[in-house]
């Protein structure tokens, strides 16, 4: 598994559980439950760096949609109104994506 190191199985598993229905994501809920919440900068590093697909620096729309399958392959893809409130939260500079440090601040 890709957080293998960072987060237990156990934990993900039950984080994926709490959103399985459609707009039930919260992004603070989520990292709290995952384990995420409670972690060292490296540790959110590394997880920023597995949600950043393209490896641009960045985390964009179309990567956000898929949150949820970087914890579990089978996991759903988040609704376009989870998506843009899970943006309007991290993007705090305004340029429509979510950098490294406004995904440390998301998570904490």
């Amino acid at each position: 598994m890709a957080f293998s190191g960072i987060l237990s199985d156990a934990d993900i598993s039950a984080a994926l559980a709490a959103c399985q229905a459609a707009d039930s994501f919260n992004h603070k809920s989520f990292f709290a439950k995952v384990g995420l919440a409670g972690k060292s900068k490296e540790d959110i590093a590394k997880a920023f760096g597995i949600i950043d697909q393209d490896k641009s620096g960045f985390i964009e729309e179309d990567e956000l949609k898929l949150f949820l399958q970087n914890f579990s392959a089978s996991a759903r893809a988040l609704t376009d109104t989870e998506t843009k409130a899970f943006l309007k939260a991290g993007d705090t500079d305004g340029d429509g994506k979510i950098g490294v440090d406004e995904f440390a601040a998301l998570v904490k």
